[in-house]
């Protein structure tokens, strides 16, 4: 079985890092499903419709739409449920998963930054913000993972090389 060294320099074997990977996967996952709660529980389409609409008026090409509740949160629960059904094609490796995951971390990442720096902004607490720090935790957490799945599969790629 080849064995290769991830960047934290513990031995993994060939599988653990596509484990590993997928959850990642499943906890930034799991974790927008309970972003998705703390928003549609604290009111945030009250707090974001209102302001894109505020920002229409000055900037008539703001590209950001309004929502119903009912589709917003439709939307948002399929959305949900279609990253859970992804987990394991992310552990096969599937093409088109490493970059799913780092563009999912990096909206999921900026997501919680958003909602942080929009309650500095307005000095009070924006609805989302309470889990915002699990979501830049999560996002982080599943970039760091892919990075490690990305060396490891360069490192065994490179061992048949050999």
């Amino acid at each position: 079985m080849l064995i290769a060294e991830s960047s934290s320099s513990e031995s993994v074997g060939p599988d653990k890092g596509a484990v590993r990977q997928m959850q990642a996967w499943f906890v930034l996952v799991a974790v927008l499903a309970l972003h998705v709660a703390d928003e549609a529980l604290t009111g945030f389409l009250d707090f974001y419709n209102p302001l894109v609409l505020s920002i229409r008026s000055r900037i008539s090409w703001f590209p950001m739409p309004t929502f119903s509740f009912r589709f917003w949160l439709a939307g948002l629960v399929a959305l949900v449920v279609l990253l859970a059904a992804l987990g394991p094609a992310v552990r096969r490796g599937m093409t088109g998963t490493r970059l799913a995951s780092w563009i999912l971390s990096a909206i999921m990442f900026l997501n919680g930054l958003g909602h942080l720096s929009g309650s500095f902004y307005f000095r009070r607490w924006l609805p989302g913000a309470t889990t915002a720090p699990l979501l830049l935790f999560a996002s982080v957490l599943l970039a760091r993972r892919t990075w490690e799945r990305r060396n490891q599969d360069f490192n065994l790629w490179c061992d048949t090389q050999a």
